[in-house]
């Protein structure tokens, strides 16, 4: 994980517009230079979790000497392991390729590994891109980074503000709307043909309702087990493979 410590740094990075995932601040310090920093961070749309110290010692332990942590002084960001894209590369990704749009949504996957996966996942099934909400998601960190095994510098990943709006700007430019939900019809019943965006859930919460609203179809994966779920990444890939499946024919 790529880190920012200190309060003026911090600070720094923050206005400069650098491409930050989210803010940690420790549970026990509330002072004004604090208040300063995470007040900006809200102002810049930017996740804030507040921690307990020895988790923001451990991500600089590294920076530290003699066996001491750096002086994060209680404020640490997160960087993205790569820039994140525009909505608009995924388009201009689908046109040079001459194919319809094909987008992977991701609601509330805070798993990192999960994350990877998916990512690793889309671009050999032949997606477009993958978008991320920017609250209650995991962050393209290293950890993400490395499990997409390279698929993260090949394909288009948005971080967007609001899944909703970003849903209905897709349907403005005719993409259908799939959610992957257990009550749905067998995916292998459904026409997933032409531009299409699969939305992911998270195993324990499944998609929120408003982006559930807002989509089209509801596609369901066949299931003979006792377990009666799968994986998030698991699940992505299976409907991903169908609608790859379904191109060919």
């Amino acid at each position: 994980m790529d880190v920012i410590f200190g309060r003026n740094t911090v600070k720094a990075a923050i206005k400069s517009d650098r491409p930050l995932d989210k803010i940690l601040a420790a549970k026990d310090i509330d002072d004004p230079s604090v208040r300063e920093i995470l007040s900006l961070a809200k102002k810049h749309k930017l996740p804030i979790v507040r921690v307990d110290k020895r988790k923001l010692d451990s991500l600089t332990m590294e920076f530290g000497h003699g066996g001491n942590p750096a002086n994060h002084q209680g404020v640490v960001a997160v960087v993205a392991a790569k820039d994140y894209s525009e909505l608009s590369d995924v388009f201009e990704l689908a046109e040079q390729r001459a194919q319809p749009p094909f987008v992977v949504i991701l609601d509330s996957i805070t798993d990192e590994g999960n994350l990877g996966s998916i990512i690793r996942s889309a671009e050999v099934l032949g997606a477009h891109g993958v978008i991320l909400g920017k609250r209650r998601s995991a962050s393209l960190s290293a950890v993400a980074y490395k499990t997409s095994s390279g698929a993260a510098e090949l394909l288009p990943i948005v971080k967007v503000t609001n899944l909703t709006e970003t849903i209905k700007e897709l349907k403005d430019k005719g993409l259908w709307i799939v959610a992957a939900e257990q009550t749905g019809e067998r995916a292998d019943t459904l026409n997933l043909k032409g531009p299409i965006a699969l939305v992911i859930g998270s195993e324990g919460e499944g998609i929120s309702r408003l982006v559930l609203e807002n989509c089209d179809l509801l596609a369901s994966i066949p299931m003979k087990g006792q377990t009666g779920s799968l994986n998030a990444s698991v699940a992505a890939g299976v409907l991903m493979y169908e609608k790859a499946r379904q191109d060919l024919l």
